[in-house]
């Protein structure tokens, strides 16, 4: 099948229906929904089953090899019984990465645009269904963002609010430099805006993001440099936004301000995703990581002087070119030491043109698959432990989506755990205080609480 293959589309008319498929980060889920808005402004439709749209988005990670395979799979599959398909665009990293590439691959996709263009989504959909190129992965100066449309009635209580996009570290793994280009910090007014926007439409928790969250600056109203503390304090003041989190940080940008912030914000919930990477400094200098493990601790300690019931998040590679087995066992020591509420651990992934791609000493795959098994049970110990030790607190819960069972709700408490609660008489995007009465390795359950004010 080729391009041309495509279902015929009326003149003029376009596609009516859509489904946005998002894989990898919160970055894509947000870049998704953003461009669900987009065409909804724009009068199409949201379709239920992806097999029925006319047009299906596939917003793609790039970050592991799995998840560009992933990609291509869905591909293949979006061709009908009958031999028709929908109009196909790709959107995001992968597409960045491999541009036109894409089509010459995968002949039915119609569509390619990268993470910084997909503004331009109705255009491209124009061209494609007039048989033009409609590949785009500029990275223009001016932001995407002026271009989309204000934020409007949420389905959920809570939003990602993305306030700024891009890395500069060049990590030695990472394809993101290459993908999303330079650090770019989203202006005050714009998020202030977003923000309003989104409380205004039933949002109760924002979760700020970027691809090193914490590296945002910005001018504010009133002319003066702030970090992401001063724009945490200022989202703060919101009337009814109850819970504003942040993610992903890098640690060399774990200012004094924002570890102060966690001390005496109330609305900044008591959990911080700060990815390590690896337990060894040689590791973690192959890896361009611009931190020690030394280093990394102390802001741990830190962040948990500020506020002592912080939960703690982060990520891990195993199998690093090079990665010795006793550099491997510093990463088990690190992850006791710190003793995370919760982590993200992968097998390391070649990414092409990226330095550590081309480095000797490349790990087997049974050695990485031994080693992940090791690390993920050690993590699984230290999150039972953190959420058993929630047990008999009392705490309040955000009401997110409804359970398996009638009555059911599914909140989560200010440490990110999610709680089961059956509350009929309560709906969603309310916030509820709960007595946490059981522990599993994933979630909570617990009741309306008894201590309620007479």
């Amino acid at each position: 099948m080729n391009r041309n293959d495509a279902p015929e589309h009326t003149a003029g008319k376009g596609p009516a229906t859509f489904q946005v498929k998002s894989f990898g980060c919160q970055m894509n889920v947000y870049d998704g929904e953003r461009m669900a808005e987009m065409l909804g402004e724009r009068g199409m439709t949201a379709a239920a089953d992806g097999a029925e749209a006319d047009l299906v988005i596939l917003n793609t990670c790039h970050i592991r090899e799995k998840a560009v395979d992933k990609v291509y799979s869905d591909i293949g599959r979006l061709t009908r019984e009958d031999g028709t398909r929908p109009m196909i665009a790709v959107a995001g990293c992968v597409a960045q990465a491999e541009g036109g590439e894409i089509q010459r691959r995968a002949r039915n996709v119609d569509i390619v645009v990268g993470p910084q263009a997909y503004h331009r989504l109705p255009d491209l959909i124009g061209k494609a269904q007039r048989g033009e190129d409609a590949v785009d992965t500029d990275m223009p100066a001016n932001s995407k963002f002026a271009a989309l449309p204000g934020r409007t009635k949420q389905a959920r209580p809570t939003a990602f609010l993305t306030i700024m996009e891009g890395c500069d570290k060049f990590c030695t793994y990472c394809v993101v430099p290459y993908t999303r280009g330079a650090e770019i910090s989203r202006s005050w007014s714009a998020i202030l805006d977003e923000a309003r926007a989104l409380v205004d439409g039933g949002v109760r928790e924002i979760t700020l993001l970027g691809q090193n969250v914490n590296a945002w600056t910005g001018e504010d109203d009133r002319g003066r440099m702030q970090g992401m503390d001063g724009l945490a304090r200022e989202l703060a003041r919101l009337s009814g936004l109850e819970r504003i989190r942040y993610t992903t940080s890098h640690p060399n940008d774990m200012s004094d301000g924002l570890i102060a912030a966690h001390g005496d914000e109330p609305k900044l919930m008591p959990f911080l995703h700060l990815p390590v990477q690896s337990g060894n400094d040689r590791v973690l200098k192959a890896m361009n990581r611009s931190h020690t493990v030394d280093s990394y601790l102390r802001i741990i300690e830190r962040v948990r002087e500020a506020r002592p019931d912080i939960a703690l998040s982060g990520d891990f590679i195993v199998g690093f070119p090079g990665e010795s087995d006793a550099e491997f066992e510093d990463t088990l020591k690190i992850v006791d030491q710190v003793r995370y509420a919760q982590c993200y651990s992968f097998k390391y992934s070649p990414r092409p043109g990226t330095p550590a791609a081309e480095m000797d000493h490349q790990i087997p795959a049974a050695v990485m698959d031994e080693r992940l098994a090791r690390l993920q049970a050690a993590i699984n110990r230290h999150q039972v432990d953190f959420n058993s030790a929630t047990v008999g607190r009392t705490t309040s819960i955000l009401l997110e989506r409804k359970g398996r069972y009638p009555g059911q709700l599914i909140g989560k408490t200010p440490w990110l755990q999610s709680v089961h609660v059956t509350a009929p008489e309560y709906g969603i995007g309310d916030m509820v205080d709960v007595d946490i009465i059981s522990a599993g390795p994933n979630s909570l359950a617990g009741e309306i609480s008894r201590r309620k004010a007479a």
